[in-house]
């Protein structure tokens, strides 16, 4: 065994890559991997995209970090970008997607206090997964991301996600309620997605406009034209308090933000939050790339092309072998039968198919392919797909 300083905190796959391009992966052998996975929805436009690269490398000759004691305009430029697609008022910039739902929750809280809450509560789902903080981990539904950390359960009550009903029975029966802190489709904890689908947005806000509390999306995943708009909440008719995201935000370069309007603006005044490295000339300056990338061209709509492609395909040819697909644009997620062995079949798509994928939620492949997913790539993503699982799963020859 191999020896090394790095802290187990995750179970690493045994193979490293030394170049990127596009939708494909290399080792150093020259190996191409097909990434359908993206670094987990993070490099939504792909590997080394040359408008990322080269606003990186022009900004690392200028200027990377003076910190948030003086004015960064390509901050500013970012903030002014994401407020005009998402009609949000004001922004946080952070390092991640934890440290945004951080934020989120902190502005929670905060909203209760300046109502005299003495110990507020919020609202989340049943699978839902918000980050590793001790606060958002205790948001987070998963188990094994919780044990051992005495999370501050008292602090949320836990509804089945989907369950409107469900969300009005604690309304009625609890006077502390703060917030409402869902994702629009739950991406961890398998690709869920509300029987009435965005219409369950259009609900929940209802109910939280009702009860004069806090109605916050959680879009790490879900945002940055991931779904084929540039954010989820953007396919219903509502706004949230709060809005958080990351991971496509930098396609690759560690960056998160949280913004607010209505009932959370100005809860914040001068060192109520802070970060040292939040929104630095370097990370404000990709934000404003993959943004101009994103707006000026058809990524999102090639992002929904591509995405119902796969998913109309991969049902046609299994709906006999109860496979289902469930998700929006680029979130795309394969249920399995439920008595179907998962545990090798990241291990065969890797290392018999050259393609990169992961399981979630027990028996679900999670694809989260780049965005601009190209006609060819995306009929080579579907040809690989196929195999794997009548290999696998069905155990039956294509």
């Amino acid at each position: 065994m191999m020896t090394t300083h790095i802290m187990p905190t995750y179970n690493r796959q045994p193979i490293s890559f030394v170049k990127g391009s596009g939708s494909w992966l290399y080792t150093q052998d020259g190996t191409a991997y097909l990434d359908a996975l993206t670094g987990i929805a993070v490099c939504g436009l792909g590997h080394c995209h040359p408008a990322i690269t080269n606003a990186i490398n022009e900004q690392a000759n200028q200027l990377l970090h003076t910190s948030n004691l003086y004015q960064i305009d390509w901050q500013e430029q970012a903030a002014d970008k994401l407020c005009q697609v998402t009609n949000m008022d004001s922004v946080f910039f952070a390092n991640s997607g934890a440290e945004a739902n951080e934020c989120a929750l902190k502005l929670a809280r905060k909203f209760a206090n300046d109502k005299g809450f003495s110990r507020p509560k919020v609202i989340v789902m049943e699978n839902s997964f918000h980050g590793r903080t001790l606060l958002t981990v205790s948001a987070t539904a998963n188990p094994k991301a919780r044990e051992g950390f005495y999370t501050l359960d008292d602090d949320f009550i836990r509804v089945p996600f989907g369950d409107i009903d469900a969300i009005k029975t604690v309304l009625a029966n609890h006077d502390d309620i703060c917030a409402i802190f869902l994702e629009p489709i739950q991406g961890e904890g398998g690709l869920n997605t509300a029987k009435n689908g965005f219409e369950y947005l259009n609900e929940v806000h209802a109910l939280c406009d009702k009860h004069d509390i806090l109605f916050m999306l959680d879009e790490v995943q879900t945002g940055n034209g991931r779904t084929g708009k540039y954010f989820a909440f953007l396919h219903s008719d509502v706004k949230p308090d709060v809005l958080t995201t990351a991971k496509g935000l930098g396609n690759g370069f560690p960056v998160g933000a949280c913004l607010v309007s209505g009932r959370a603006q100005n809860l914040f005044g001068f060192g109520a939050h802070g970060s040292t490295f939040g929104g630095t000339h370097l990370a404000s300056r990709v934000i404003c790339a993959v943004f101009d990338e994103l707006e000026q061209s058809n990524v999102m709509d090639n992002a929904v092309k591509q995405g119902d492609k796969i998913q109309q395909q991969i049902y046609t040819l299994f709906k006999n072998k109860s496979i289902t697909t469930r998700g929006k644009g680029m979130m795309i997620g394969i249920v399995l039968p439920t008595d179907v062995d998962c545990s090798k079949l990241v291990d065969v798509a890797r290392d018999e198919y050259k393609m990169l994928i992961n399981v979630t939620g027990g028996h679900v492949i999670r694809l989260l392919p780049p965005l601009n997913l190209s006609d060819e790539d995306t009929d080579e993503l579907i040809n690989r797909l196929t195999k794997l699982i009548n290999t696998v799963l069905i155990n039956t020859v294509v």
